[in-house]
């Protein structure tokens, strides 16, 4: 399974680079995706991140899954990206995973990617996640899409997301080796 996780100036550096991390850990293939068109993106925190490709030099491949930290304005540099928008559609109607976290669900909800399906978001962009079933939890599976509230939810969002892809044995030796109990 192939992840890439999207990059956008203003991401919101814990959101990506922890679930980065955890996915690497899980011996999952991540690529980071800058939508700038280079590749250096600068974090919400000012903190430089280097991605390992820019959008328009990549050819997705089939089997993945499509990871939108989120953080302000990176959320809002995401959803105008044209490019991003067309795979995360067409991604949605092939059922493929999404994962969102923070801000970022809101940019599924906009394109109607998350209707009749349970999820959950930063506080203050409920309004955003049209015809969803909001969500009391701080993580939710629905489908194929994987939602998160924020940025104190990233590993266990990702570990959620290990446990999905890899398996719950996988996702509890990571917990464990970084004594995340």
């Amino acid at each position: 399974m192939n992840i890439y996780v999207f990059l956008a100036d203003g991401f919101e550096e814990i959101e990506a680079i922890a679930p980065i991390d955890i996915f690497r850990r899980a011996g999952l293939n991540v690529t980071t995706v800058s939508v700038n068109g280079k590749q250096v993106v600068a974090g919400a925190h000012g903190i430089p991140v280097l991605s390992d490709a820019v959008f328009e030099d990549i050819r997705f491949a089939n089997d993945s899954l499509l990871f939108l930290p989120g953080g302000l304005p990176g959320t809002y540099n995401l959803d105008a990206h044209r490019g991003l928008k067309d795979l995360l559609a067409t991604q949605a109607e092939q059922g493929k995973e999404i994962a969102a976290i923070c801000a970022a669900p809101s940019i599924l909800g906009k394109m109607g990617v998350l209707e009749n399906k349970e999820a959950i978001c930063y506080p203050g962009f409920e309004a955003e996640l049209l015809k969803a079933k909001l969500s009391v939890n701080k993580i939710v599976k629905s489908d194929n899409i994987f939602t998160a509230k924020a940025a104190g939810v990233a590993i266990p969002f990702a570990l959620k997301i290990v446990e999905e892809i890899k398996g719950k044995e996988i996702a509890e030796k990571i917990s464990k080796g970084i004594f995340f109990e």
